[in-house]
């Protein structure tokens, strides 16, 4: 039987893996490119740092900005002990049992169910709950969901999505610039041109094609890495609470629950417990969901405790509840 050890083992490197995959991405495509202007692949290495060089200092500007803009753009107000005491004492528990420090708590107001962390490190995060979370979920269920989130402060999956999407966005830029550059008849020219022969055409097409697909595939990557960070976050979670059953009932409540999330959009979706934009993720295909398939996350938790698969997240309320162990 798999333990949480080994899918938070498996989880990570299969990320570590992913990321690189994007870097490595990168780089070809600024290879090809420089490449295919230049005529030289030795020419072509400057632009191939520089690709890379690129789209890692992005990455580490961006994240330090990103937080406070995230929960600008989600409308979260920060909340304390005065005025939600029960929601401040589950994130606490959470909190000491992750070893972290205590972040910022924000509410939303919002009645769907959902939540996300967010923030460079343990100590500069923040958490952002729903109102229709609060209201929807109890305590053992709420405490699943805050140990989902706090480990991915731990795990610092905030700071990771967020230079993998930075480095995304780079390809595209990239990929975008050589495709006009193209189309308006720039590249090499002269006599080198000719001497090149039939190598130089070819490159020039890899290039091309190159600069198609490679957003499309760095796009697969990303969203791949985000499912395997809530696959992380999910077993990281039952490791802070010794019990899957409130997690399963939470992400069962969740995905049942079919109420939009207003302030949610494509570029804060892949940060939330649970997809927010629920009608395009029935119509997007597994390769481009930001999260895995619910029915997949709760098995995943069932097959920790011994427990039989379930066929849908109605299933899940057949469970014979168990007490959460509370952390020490």
């Amino acid at each position: 039987m798999a333990t949480f050890y080994d899918q938070i083992g498996a989880n990570r490197r299969n990320s570590v893996l992913l990321a690189l995959a994007v870097i490595v991405l990168l780089g070809l495509l600024g290879l090809f490119i420089g490449w295919a202007v230049t005529g030289d692949p030795a020419a072509a290495l400057p632009s191939t740092a520089l690709a890379i060089g690129v789209g890692l200092v992005a990455s580490l500007f961006s994240y330090y900005l990103g937080a406070s803009l995230v929960l600008t753009v989600s409308g979260a107000k920060e909340v304390t002990a005065q005025t939600q005491p029960q929601l401040i004492n589950v994130v606490q528990e959470m909190a000491l049992a992750a070893n972290v420090p205590m972040p910022k708590v924000y509410l939303i107001d919002d009645t769907a169910p959902n939540a996300f962390a967010t923030g460079r490190d343990p100590k500069h995060a923040s958490v952002a709950i729903t109102v229709g979370l609060l209201q929807k979920l109890d305590r053992e269920e709420l405490q699943g969901v805050m140990a989902h989130e706090l480990s991915h402060v731990r795990n610092y999956d905030i700071r990771f999505s967020l230079m993998v999407g930075v480095l995304v966005g780079s390809i595209a830029l990239l990929a975008d610039f050589f495709l006009r550059f193209s189309f308006w008849g720039g590249g090499r020219r002269g006599s080198r041109d000719r001497d090149g022969g039939a190598l130089q055409v070819v490159i020039f097409l890899v290039a091309i094609v190159l600069a198609i697909l490679a957003p499309i595939m760095a796009r697969m990557v990303q969203m791949a890495i985000s499912r395997q960070r809530e696959y992380l976050a999910d077993a990281s979670g039952v490791e802070l609470t010794r019990n899957p059953v409130g997690l399963q009932q939470a992400l069962a409540k969740i995905a049942l629950d079919q109420e939009p999330l207003e302030v949610a959009n494509r570029a804060t979706q892949h940060l939330y417990f649970e997809n927010p934009i629920k009608h395009a993720d029935k119509r997007s295909s597994a390769m481009f969901s930001t999260h895995p398939p619910v029915v997949d996350r709760i098995n995943r938790l069932r097959s920790l405790g011994g427990m039989a698969p379930v066929a849908s997240p109605e299933d899940v309320f057949g469970i014979q509840r168990t007490p959460a162990l509370r952390p020490e």
